[in-house]
């Protein structure tokens, strides 16, 4: 990758592994979890807006409210409430190896949307390994729990759910300021999330460390994060900016473990060596194969007999 995308990769690992532990510590303090989603989305839609203002770019998204509003409902405002709503019940670290899954499930949602992808050799192994550790961790840490399997369930909806925005966003949206339609999809979002979170406010004021917790999940985690992750997808693609999954979790493992007192067992231990084992066969194979292409048109000479 060039440097600019390295740089937007370490960002985004860092301030996308750091949302899981405050996460917890909002909703272990009795804030609702559509409501965490709501501040979170709001402040960064603040944010944002204003930076495109001041930039004069806000123009750009004229004519793509339609899919700036897709976006914004299956990568915000979905998976902000179903991970607040699942960590009720499951720990950050958990929280953080099971969102892991989202290249497996880029993978798979390549195979009906690129009619040349199939699941054969080194990535349908890696697609099997991936499965492998989520039914290992939900069998051995979460099975007999009936809250965890739930919690655990809505964290593995939201994963999927990351999976889908970066190709909407790839397809429909790479080419806009990533302030501008970062912001804007904030904004879509916070509308679509309002109704949820006027019904359920917390019964009592936030603590001072639920307070900086939400606050610190929409200034850095959302609106500094979501540009740089904006520029990642626009730099190498769905596919190799969800990549960014293999460190997540051990940044929120390890703010777990020093911070929380989390200690992973062994489902949890097996299944993010399993799950990232499997997203790192199965990306990589795709990415080799579209490499191999690219590099094999750049060859071929042109109609005209001079390369393009």
């Amino acid at each position: 990758m060039s440097k600019p995308a390295w740089v937007a990769f370490a960002v985004v690992s860092v301030l996308w592994g750091i949302p899981y532990f405050l996460i917890k510590v909002a909703v272990d303090d009795g804030v609702p979890p559509a409501f965490l989603a709501w501040v979170r989305i709001v402040l960064g839609a603040v944010v944002l807006l204003g930076l495109a203002h001041r930039a004069g770019v806000l123009d750009s998204v004229r004519g793509r409210l339609r899919w700036l509003a897709v976006f914004g409902v299956v990568e915000l405002a979905v998976p902000f409430t179903l991970i607040a709503a699942g960590e009720q019940y499951v720990s950050s670290s958990l929280t953080a190896i099971l969102i892991a899954a989202v290249p497996l499930f880029v993978a798979l949602l390549a195979l009906r949307f690129d009619a040349d992808e199939r699941a054969t050799g080194r990535r349908l192994a890696g697609l099997v390994a991936g499965f492998a550790g989520v039914v290992a961790l939900m069998g051995i840490d979460v099975a007999g729990e009936p809250d965890e399997l739930v919690g655990a369930a809505a964290i593995l909806i939201a994963a999927f759910s990351y999976a889908v925005g970066p190709m909407v966003l790839k397809r429909h949206l790479a080419d806009l300021d990533p302030r501008a339609s970062m912001g804007t999809a904030l904004a879509l979002a916070a509308l679509f999330l309002a109704p949820a979170a006027a019904l359920d406010p917390p019964s009592a004021t936030p603590s001072a460390a639920a307070t900086l917790s939400m606050l610190s999940l929409g200034l850095l985690c959302t609106a500094v994060a979501l540009v740089f992750f904006g520029r990642l997808i626009t730099l190498v693609g769905p596919g190799r900016a969800t990549v960014i999954t293999y460190v997540n979790p051990l940044v929120a493992v390890a703010l777990g473990a020093a911070l929380l007192g989390e200690r992973p067992g062994l489902g949890a231990i097996a299944g993010l060596l399993l799950i990232l084992g499997g997203s790192w066969f199965s990306t990589t194979a795709t990415r080799r194969r579209t490499l191999t292409t690219v590099e094999a048109e750049s060859r071929a000479p042109s109609s005209s007999g001079v390369r393009d």
